[in-house]
């Protein structure tokens, strides 16, 4: 099955944007620096002047205020040094330079607050439609469903505006609790309308297909129907691409049956100890059923009684890192909570965790069900 959910970057592309960005950046420093070494050696009489000028006009373009002040300081510094070395205080060049070096800097510093400011806005603006999209598709889950009680817990990364492509339900059906997450692999709106097809799939299959294996391979059909739509995808976005998903099933018995396609598998919170409930086979995420052979055609079953918990998260839980590269301890984190904590808080402090872990800046966007086993 070919996949619409990730657009592999065009070779080089990025990292040579980069380079430029990193390039210009430092242009401003480098300039000063070769007017330093202008001005100490035998090469001072080339007039350098202007270019020590364009030193913050050249910052302000892509540093901000910070760093056209930065620029700013470091011309001044270098400029009084040169000036102090050829013994050039009190000539009428110096003072002009001083001067114009003034009224750049003031300008640029005016005008990079102001670029800043406007680039602000427009990432609020298109952050807020990002979220207003992504309510659409998503919607908290009912804080009781039949045995369990439910708290779900969605959260952007902070590193950019574009739609993430996280997804999560829960909903109560004659065969018992059923709830989904899952992980599309990519951003923006090809990840966005994937999550909506596999929820959409989710929402009506629940209801009517006995089998929870059945659920996932509705999905799974539901993505291919969607890929085969002529130009409903570019070509560069069907080169690769799944869905890592888990669905779960709580009916009466003191049970929850599984099917793991290549999610991270749930932690159990039993009697104080967070426990994965590891798939004894991997199964391939959606979209790469071709890797596999025949698929299960049951899920798989584990102990849920009345006082557990089960968390089902995405990776961005798990991948989140400190600023000394350590990964966030979920497990860990789960067992600091007390016990009795209603869901909703429970993730709330697990949402707090992980911001002192990360320092407040998620890599990775966050979802999150908690699953509360209780007797009806």
């Amino acid at each position: 099955m070919e996949s619409p959910l990730r657009s592999p970057p065009r070779p080089g592309a990025g990292g040579r944007g980069r380079f430029l960005f990193a390039l210009m950046q430092c242009s401003p420093f480098l300039i000063a620096l070769a007017v330093l070494v202008i001005e100490l050696t035998p090469a001072h009489f080339i007039y350098t002047g202007p270019f020590l000028t364009a030193v913050p006009a050249l910052a302000a373009v892509t540093m901000g205020p910070r760093g056209t002040a930065a620029a700013t300081a470091l011309a001044l510094v270098i400029s009084v040094i040169t000036a102090t070395h050829n013994d050039a205080w009190g000539s009428l060049q110096v003072y002009t330079n001083f001067l114009a070096l003034a009224l750049v800097s003031v300008a640029g510093f005016i005008t990079s607050g102001a670029m800043q400011a406007r680039r602000q806005r427009e990432l609020d603006q298109v952050r807020r439609i990002a979220v207003a999209a992504q309510e659409v598709v998503l919607r908290p889950v009912p804080a009781r469903l039949g045995p369990v009680a439910a708290g779900s817990l969605c959260l952007a990364a902070g590193t950019g505006a574009r739609v993430g492509g996280d997804l999560y339900e829960a909903v109560e059906t004659p065969y018992g609790v059923r709830m989904i997450v899952g992980d599309v692999r990519g951003k923006g709106l090809s990840a966005v309308r994937a999550v909506a097809v596999v929820l959409g799939a989710f929402r009506e299959a629940v209801h009517y297909e006995d089998e929870l294996v059945e659920v996932m391979n509705r999905c799974s059909a539901a993505l291919r129907r969607e890929v085969a739509v002529p130009g409903a995808y570019g070509e560069e976005v069907l080169l690769e691409g799944f869905i890592t998903a888990l669905v779960a099933q709580v009916p009466d018995e003191p049970v929850v049956q599984l099917v793991n396609r290549g999610h991270p598998p749930p932690l159990l919170l039993h009697r104080g100890g967070a426990t994965p409930l590891v798939p004894s086979s991997p199964l391939p995420p959606l979209g790469l059923e071709d890797l596999a052979g025949d698929l299960p055609a049951k899920p798989e079953s584990y102990p849920f009684v009345p006082g557990d918990r089960l968390l089902l998260y995405t990776d961005g839980v798990i991948e989140a890192r400190d600023r000394d590269g350590e990964f966030f301890a979920l497990p860990e984190n789960m067992e600091a909570i007390r016990a009795g904590t209603p869901p909703q808080v429970f993730l709330e402090l697990l949402h707090d965790a992980l911001v002192r872990h990360t320092g407040g800046d998620l890599a990775d966007d966050v979802a999150m069900i908690l699953a509360d086993r209780h007797t009806r």
